[in-house]
């Protein structure tokens, strides 16, 4: 699911890594809001208190907003970068480092999360923002815009357009795409439902080390891509002796 990139992924690859990644997203989601009351998985909101608090000459928390949105930006920014350079060596594996820093990330979010809210709350969320942008931006790249799983804005916009245009494709080939793009985005709106819920339940139980669930998730998910790569590599191998013999 992370290793095919743009025109080789098919509706199968894309619905595994939108259900992996939009209900780690979800987790994050839920748990930093409960945490430290913020949004620490887009920032919509942000940019809009930021202006808020600008106009009423809050200039220090005006920075603090625009520093979530910086946060944010340059997630997606170090994540590209990373692409870019591992995809010049190896481009089946441009998906590791990225997910790895997210991983450390949030297990590091988990171990020194209480300290963090009493101490230092904003700098919580900014290790949260990062990681998200960090996700959005490579599974962006991935999926070739097609995947997006941090935030539901824009999939609820795609979906309403979607399911409007049921009402006037009427050729099978345009149906088959349509349905396969709603069952893609209805994919990633639940899952990143589930992940929040989850995240909400367990919050009240461990706090802020549902985030390593996250983390965990993360990590089972790059080691069985590997896994199932390497049989599958196996496979042709064995299959090839057997021709040849």
């Amino acid at each position: 699911m992370f290793r095919h990139k743009g025109k080789e992924r098919t509706l199968k690859h894309n619905l595994r890594i939108a259900s992996l990644l939009s209900f780690v997203a979800g987790i994050v989601n839920v748990a930093g809001f409960l945490a430290v009351q913020r949004l620490t998985t887009n920032v919509t909101g942000h940019f809009a208190l930021f202006v808020d608090e600008i106009f009423k000459l809050n200039f220090w928390q005006g920075f603090i907003y625009f520093s979530y949105i910086f946060f944010f930006f340059l997630g997606s920014f170090v994540s590209n970068v990373l692409v870019e350079m591992v995809s010049k060596i190896n481009d089946t594996l441009i998906y590791i480092i990225p997910i790895i820093i997210e991983s450390i990330i949030l297990f590091s979010v988990a171990i020194f999360g209480q300290f963090l809210i009493l101490e230092h709350p904003d700098l919580l969320a900014f290790c949260l923002l990062f990681a998200m942008g960090l996700q959005n931006s490579l599974v962006t790249t991935i999926s070739n815009a097609t995947v997006r799983t941090t935030h539901l804005t824009g999939l609820f916009t795609d979906l309403g357009i979607e399911l409007s245009q049921l009402f006037f494709y009427k050729e099978k080939e345009q149906k088959d795409k349509l349905f396969s793009s709603i069952k893609l985005r209805l994919t990633i709106i639940s899952f990143f439902f589930l992940g929040g819920l989850l995240g909400g339940i367990f919050y009240s139980k461990i706090q802020l080390y549902v985030v390593a669930i996250a983390a965990i998730i993360l990590l089972i998910g790059i080691i069985y891509d590997d896994l199932k790569m390497k049989l599958m590599a196996q496979n042709r191998i064995i299959e090839q002796n057997k021709n040849g013999i």
